[in-house]
């Protein structure tokens, strides 16, 4: 069996879309491997729609822990130089390098903390 969630992963489709388009809370194997390899129009059409600006679906990673997440991509975040789990401290990373600034960003998947070091701009 596959949820929704999974299928929505694996088809790279918002998990509001699987829903919308009758994929079920769960499904067999065979079904799913039916809708990948034979998609419905709404899919192709959708995936002929994508512009490539952003993701569909982020894979989250702590660089501390290595716990893994897939998450939507929120329009605000940046490029991030770590994520980490939210109950690690900043100060197991690394520190930025000389003339970096860094600035911290929670709220990233469901318990991630986005850690962006970017260079300071000169004066």
């Amino acid at each position: 069996m596959i949820t929704r969630r999974d299928a929505a992963l694996a088809l790279d489709i918002p998990l509001e879309m699987a829903y919308k388009h009758g994929i079920p809370a769960r499904m067999a194997e065979t079904e799913f491997t039916e809708i990948r390899d034979n998609p419905p129009a709404w899919l192709v059409q959708s995936r002929a729609n994508r512009t490539g600006k952003r993701p569909v679906w982020v894979h989250l990673r702590c660089y501390i822990c290595d716990y893994t997440e897939a998450a939507r991509p929120k329009k605000w975040w940046p490029d991030f130089s770590y994520v980490i789990c939210a109950d690690h401290e900043i100060g197991e990373l690394p520190g930025p390098d000389a003339g970096s600034r860094r600035s911290e960003f929670d709220g990233v998947g469901s318990r991630f903390i986005g850690i962006l070091d970017e260079p300071i701009a000169p004066s």
